[in-house]
């Protein structure tokens, strides 16, 4: 039709929900789709059942296609949580719930996996599979986008490298280690790995009318929700970094060579076209807004908030126990240094507290000597806040930007249209979408009165034994310097 309009179908399957935007190449919304996620947590435990992952993607993308039947889907891309894992019969079928990504009750897997020489944290994807194929029996190992793209096509696909990442696949060797069936994982267990961009077949007719989504509409493989935040930030240029500030906090940023480290806190993604996307993802975030207000009006306290600068109390406010970035600790718990002396100081206290966070992650990766020197981004759920990105910049002493649509489906419709030879690279299609809304610079009076109360956290967490002491005299040392631009 001569008349009819190209777009790109972006879908982001998060923690609290399924979110689908119809997008163009200059990053005009054009329809926007979400349904709720459940999901259990009991301790270490956090699970969801993957059905309910379909469910929302079929209300999420019908609403977000109701009225454009005369757009044409040039491609869609799907994203999931990092180191989210089940496992699926020979036909697709889930065999156990899906443990999420910080699901903890992997530590003993972990531990065998580290003592086989790889190097994994207790919450990742392949500790996980352990522990799954140990209570549930061999399946197929599945991550979120992979159990998607298999509805939508109707073919076991391939996974991306991006959520293999976590299962142990090396990128610089594109492989899977020769040492997984030492484990007790069978070679047949792990899916085809394929580079995040490639083509993995075509929404099929019965998915077509689940979903509302064409026949026939490519599906590229994606990468995982911070690598979408990434590229819905256009944060690809060396040295740029993209903070996505959400029920956790996650920092990606770009390289032309991987940041190495030997902890395994900051690890590195691999971007389509070979380059490097190191990161990290803390279990520090905005939910612990919801879980200590819930229902609160969230700008009425950001309001009240502001006469509690700084606050009462020092926090890490951990949204669950144990810490993954900026440091390895899995028996760290939420800290609180003194006494909130009302509910607006304590949301004060947990603001703060997790853009100090924000700011020793920063700090841990300009000690292994990350490229920092590029612009840097909000976004996130979070970065709807005024107040909140003010205050954060005001406590990383440096200047970011905020683009008017933060989604990581924004992302993977980007990715989407890369995938499908709509554009050169990856860069040009996010530069193309992404649409700066403010910038936010820091106010040099409060980065100062913001040092003190960050100084006594650093010390609390080493006291603890959670910070290594070396990191803490680098971040100590970056108190006296200008972080405008590292």
């Amino acid at each position: 039709m001569a008349d009819e309009q190209e777009a790109w179908l972006g879908i982001d399957l998060g923690t609290q929900s399924v979110r689908v935007l119809l997008v163009t190449g200059d990053g005009t919304v054009l329809g926007s789709g979400s349904a709720p996620l459940a999901g259990r947590r009991d301790g270490v435990r956090h699970e969801q059942d993957p059905g309910e992952w379909w469910e929302g993607l079929c209300m999420a993308s019908r609403a977000a296609l109701r009225g454009h039947s005369r757009v044409r889907v040039g491609a869609l891309a799907v994203c999931g949580t990092s180191g989210t894992v089940l496992l699926t019969d020979g036909a697709g079928r889930p065999m156990s719930p899906a443990l999420m990504y910080d699901d903890r009750r992997a530590a003993q897997e972990a531990a065998r996996a580290r003592a086989a020489g790889l190097a994994v944290q207790d919450t990742w994807a392949l500790p996980k599979a352990l522990w799954l194929t140990e209570t549930y029996g061999q399946g197929r190992i599945t991550h979120q986008p992979d159990l998607i793209v298999s509805l939508l096509t109707g073919e076991l696909p391939p996974a991306d490298s991006s959520h293999a990442l976590k299962t142990g696949y090396d990128l610089e060797r594109d492989a899977w280690p020769t040492g997984l069936p030492q484990l007790g994982l069978p070679e047949r267990a792990f899916p085809d790995v394929v580079r995040p961009g490639a083509r993995l077949g075509e929404v099929s007719s019965t998915a077509a009318e689940a979903t509302g989504i064409p026949a026939g509409t490519p599906v590229i493989a994606g990468m995982t929700d911070g690598c979408a935040a990434q590229i819905a930030s256009a944060a690809l240029r060396p040295g740029s970094w993209n903070s996505v500030l959400g029920t956790t906090l996650v920092l990606k940023g770009a390289s032309p060579t991987p940041v190495r480290d030997a902890t395994g806190v900051v690890y590195n993604h691999r971007a389509p076209d070979g380059s490097w996307l190191p990161g990290g993802a803390s279990s520090v975030g905005a939910g612990v807004l919801t879980a200590a207000f819930p229902g609160a009006d969230a700008a009425a306290m950001d309001a009240s908030a502001a006469a509690h600068e700084p606050a009462g109390a020092i926090t890490y406010p951990l949204v669950s126990p144990g810490e993954r970035f900026p440091f390895l600790a899995p028996d760290a718990s939420a800290l609180v240094l003194g006494e909130p002396e009302s509910d607006a100081d304590r949301w004060a206290s947990l603001l703060q507290g997790v853009a100090f966070t924000e700011r020793l992650c920063l700090d841990y990766l300009h000690y292994l000597g990350a490229p920092l020197d590029g612009p840097l981004t909000f976004t996130g759920g979070a970065a709807r806040s005024p107040y909140w990105n003010q205050l954060r910049a005001d406590i990383l002493g440096r200047p970011a930007r905020v683009p008017q649509q933060t989604e990581p489906a924004l992302g993977m419709a980007a990715l989407a249209a890369y995938g499908a030879s709509a554009t050169p690279d990856l860069q040009a299609a996010a530069e193309g979408m992404v649409r700066i809304g403010t910038t936010v610079a820091p106010r040099p009076d409060r980065t100062t009165r913001y040092a003190e109360p960050y100084a006594r956290l650093i010390d609390a967490l080493t006291a603890r034994g959670w910070l290594p002491p070396p990191v803490a005299a680098h971040a100590h040392a970056r108190l006296d310097m200008d972080t405008s631009a590292s």
